[in-house]
């Protein structure tokens, strides 16, 4: 993989774009790398990857854990994963079902529910990101029907000191 040329595909299933390496739990036709996305850091290089796409994969990833050792935000870390593989300056691609719409509602493995505000948590001109500080991102765009789904165009930003 050569470094700034890399569109990476998250969670790609078996409908990655071509010129896309793609990155699934499962061994299905077209995946490059079998990870499962939880398992943190992922084989991947810091700041190796120009571009990624995550589409209908967040909303399996959870919110929070709790487990023997404590409470974990497996969605925040999953964000910061990306964040570390990414250029400065590059863009995540996310879509998603709106968390209250049927589509999000009938996957009996949908456990992360999206909706417009949720992305403000990991942007730091949105209060909501003093919450839990996590890597920081800039909404450059943000689509979203209650019924349909939610796309969301992040940009990787340079961690800034906040108070």
């Amino acid at each position: 993989m050569e470094t700034r040329q890399v569109k990476l595909d998250i969670g790609c299933g078996n409908h990655k774009d071509p010129g896309w390496f793609g990155i699934d739990i499962q061994d299905l036709p077209g995946v490059d790398l079998v990870w499962d996305l939880n398992n943190h850091p992922w084989p991947l290089d810091s700041e190796s990857i120009g571009q990624a796409k995550a589409w209908h994969i967040v909303e399996h990833i959870p919110k929070v854990a709790v487990t023997a050792a404590g409470t974990r935000r497996p969605f925040i870390e999953f964000m910061n994963e990306i964040w570390r593989i990414l250029i400065v300056g590059s863009i995540l691609d996310i879509e998603t079902p709106y968390g209250s719409s049927a589509g999000f509602i009938h996957d009996p493995t949908h456990v992360n529910q999206i909706d417009e505000l949720t992305f403000e948590h990991f942007d730091p001109t949105y209060p909501r990101y003093l919450t839990y500080h996590p890597r920081p991102w800039r909404i450059n765009n943000l689509i979203w029907t209650v019924d349909g789904n939610v796309n969301i165009l992040l940009r990787k930003i340079l961690e800034i000191n906040m108070p």
